[in-house]
């Protein structure tokens, strides 16, 4: 019996160093590609939170302000009133707003959207794959992508209503 339990501690043993020394492997020695300024933008599939799917190719011909966010990060939550005010100037003149959260409960950011009574379509990146796939750290990333899905500009950190606005007129089709 004593042995069986001991055989058993092993195993299991055996298998959470094997899990660490993979994540640790993944997380150190495999190489994010970072998506650039004039490459074509990585598409991906999500879902918002009406259960409705976005495929990024699907607004080819308009501009995309693809924000990767998180509701516990301060300068996103500081941009996200003005994106929507952005928003609501700019979305009949060929532009989409496509908030991408990353990987956080339903529940947290419905009550995030609902408290900055958000329209755009937000997505959760569950499992996080379209973060990795344009290579985003830190949080708040926006990258602008043109009616021909090429990026044109990437930022870093949290924007103001000004340079929003700015980047709005350099993606409008």
């Amino acid at each position: 019996m004593k042995n069986r339990r001991l055989v058993m501690r092993t195993v299991i043993l055996a298998v959470l160093v094997a899990a660490l020394g993979y994540t640790l492997y993944v997380n150190f020695f495999t190489s994010k590609e970072k998506v650039a300024v004039g490459d074509t933008a990585p598409d991906f599939v999500l879902s918002d939170l009406g259960g409705n799917t976005h495929q990024l190719s699907d607004y080819r011909g308009k501009g995309v302000f693809l924000n990767f966010w998180g509701t516990w990060c301060k300068p996103c939550e500081k941009e996200m009133p003005a994106m929507q005010r952005q928003y609501q100037i700019y979305k009949d003149q060929g532009i989409e707003i496509l908030a991408v959260n990353v990987d956080e409960t339903n529940i947290a950011v419905t009550k995030f959207a609902e408290r900055y009574n958000l329209t755009f379509p937000i997505m959760i990146d569950k499992g996080s794959q379209v973060l990795n796939a344009y290579g985003v750290d830190p949080l708040p990333t926006t990258f602008l992508i043109d009616k021909n899905g090429k990026v044109v500009d990437v930022f870093l950190g949290g924007l103001d209503e000004k340079k929003i606005n700015e980047y709005m007129e350099m993606i409008k089709p």
